[in-house]
């Protein structure tokens, strides 16, 4: 089921989500529809706090075929590479906007899987990007939460006269 998103400035889209307790029947058809929502943007991940479910879940896609995303829960960056790698994020939460984030090229991140098992795997450019993204996500941040405070400023202030011209 493809699920709506949250408009910017839901205040749930800037709260932390809560940890995943156990993966469960309930935990993977959120899981099933956060991946049908994402293809559908299309975009390379999504989090659940994008679409209202306040836990601590993730999907990232960023295979050239689709149909290859890591199913992530309670995710943790372990260790992220001193090397930066720049990409133009934007999100559904804010259509519409972008910007051009530099975040680690490289993260390990330790999260449990749909087994229920803990794993660490690691992460490289874009599926690294995207990963920290959604990461951001559920620790109640957004992309531009990584620019400069003018940077950021500029950038809401477009939003909300966007918004207020409908």
């Amino acid at each position: 089921m493809i699920r709506p998103f949250l408009p910017w400035p839901d205040r749930r889209l800037q709260t932390a989500a809560a940890p995943v307790e156990a993966i469960t029947d309930e935990i993977r058809a959120i899981w099933a529809d956060m991946v049908e929502t994402m293809d559908a943007m299309p975009g390379y991940g999504l989090a659940g706090p994008q679409i209202g479910v306040m836990l601590r879940l993730a999907v990232v896609d960023c295979s050239e075929k689709r149909g290859q995303a890591v199913l992530l829960a309670n995710p943790e960056i372990l260790h992220a590479s001193v090397q930066p790698r720049e990409h133009e994020e934007a999100s559904p939460n804010l259509p519409g906007f972008s910007a051009v984030i530099s975040r680690p090229r490289a993260v390990t991140v330790r999260y449990l899987n749909a087994a229920g098992e803990l794993e660490e795997r690691d992460f490289v450019n874009l599926w690294a990007t995207s990963v920290q993204h959604q990461i951001d996500h559920v620790n109640g941040r957004m992309f531009f939460d990584n620019l400069s405070p003018l940077k950021r400023k500029m950038l809401l202030s477009k939003a909300q006269k966007k918004g207020r011209r409908g």
